[in-house]
């Protein structure tokens, strides 16, 4: 069924991604009468159980570590957040790009990056495991919210979004190309943006990070340097909080303004004129420029070496991964506890998948209780 239009089209760059041009869903559904169906898509994703969950999950601090560090939902309501600011400022489709955000991190197991290595490592034989194919599968598979379908029949183009590392992708009508939509770009950059400010945050709150090293680096010392100007010199006499969330502020601006720069001139030199020149492109353009692409690979070294790497983060993790490994394993020696919904699809995926599934899906409490359980 051909989507209806969306008033707003009109407003839209010609590049951007219209909700009456969609490649519509694999099931073909009636049309929403006053959403559009990248609306719909974002409705379906909030109110899905996964979505849920993300609550429970790690970002960088273990679940319950403290009240006010970020979780997985924390972090993806910023990226949407950034994505719609970034989509906005460049005439691009605000719903699709934060429909995209929303779902990124779908497929993300408990216990942050550690545990996604953790569950490659112990899937290596059975295809490994990637959250952003794991994000992929929730959506498309493992949701149930309709008694019509499996998954969530989401639109190509939020499919599309979350295929962040496919080197090709595959059009509705099976010709391959090079390039998901503009929306899809910024979903991803806005990724990266969301992750640098907040675990710069919480690093500082933690007491892992140190301001006086941070200035060490250009980024920071720029977004201070721009914080105190624009607080009309009051941020030194703000308290530490106040103080750290304002720089954050001005470097997260700094990210935006120069990402948003950067991309307009990228997308007039390639000359696209709508979004299948778009997806023929052989690169990306929405970026940043060649300066602060460095500047932040200073400040990802920097995030490694002083605070992914802490003792205080990597131990715990190290701890908690390896009760991910006892869950995995008493899983796979007893299926039964996987429940009747999950073994349905074993003769299909294979015991090691659907176990991936199960394990992927749960909270960090939810996994600590079932170690719990087997240790007792």
């Amino acid at each position: 069924m051909t989507p209806s239009p969306d008033p707003r089209d009109s407003l839209l760059a010609p590049y951007a991604q219209r909700a009456s041009e969609s490649a519509g869903r694999l099931l073909s559904e009636s049309e929403h009468p006053f959403r559009s169906c990248y609306q719909r898509d974002r409705d379906r994703i909030i109110h899905g159980t996964s979505f849920r969950r993300l609550d429970g999950k790690t970002q960088v601090f273990l679940n319950g570590k403290g009240d006010h560090y970020r979780t997985r939902l924390t972090h993806t309501i910023e990226v949407a957040s950034v994505s719609r600011t970034v989509a906005r400022a460049l005439g691009l489709n605000e719903d699709l790009a934060e429909a995209i955000a929303l779902a990124h991190d779908l497929g993300h197991p408990p216990f942050g990056h550690a545990g996604e290595e953790t569950l490659d490592r112990l899937m290596k034989d059975h295809g490994g495991f990637d959250h952003n194919e794991q994000s992929l599968r929730v959506v498309e598979t493992l949701e149930e919210s309709y008694p019509q379908h499996q998954g969530l029949n989401l639109t190509h183009e939020v499919l599309e979004g979350l295929k962040k590392h496919h080197r090709e992708l595959l059009a509705a009508n099976g010709s391959r190309y090079p390039s998901p939509s503009l929306e899809a770009q910024v979903a991803n950059i806005a990724d990266e943006i969301a992750y640098y400010s907040h675990d710069l945050e919480d690093g500082l709150a933690s007491g892992l990070l140190f301001e006086e090293d941070l200035m060490s680096l250009d980024l920071w010392r720029e977004a201070a340097e721009k914080a105190l100007q624009e607080s009309a010199g009051t941020l030194a006499s703000s308290g530490p909080r106040t103080h750290r969330k304002f720089i954050l502020r001005c470097l997260i601006n700094r990210e935006v303004e120069d990402l948003v720069s950067t991309s307009r001139v990228a997308i007039a030199a390639a000359g696209v004129l709508g979004v299948g020149d778009v997806r023929r492109h052989p690169t990306r353009l929405i970026g940043y420029s060649a300066e602060l692409k460095s500047r932040n690979s200073v400040l990802r070294r920097h995030l490694y070496e002083r605070f992914y790497r802490h003792p205080e983060v990597h131990d715990a993790n190290e701890n908690a991964c390896r009760q991910m490994e006892a869950v995995f394993a008493d899983l796979m020696n007893h299926p039964e506890k996987l429940g009747i919904r999950t073994l349905s699809r074993q003769e299909r995926d294979g015991l090691p998948r659907v176990t991936a599934d199960y394990v992927a899906g749960m909270t960090d409490s939810f996994l600590r209780n079932r170690y719990t359980a087997i240790n007792c």
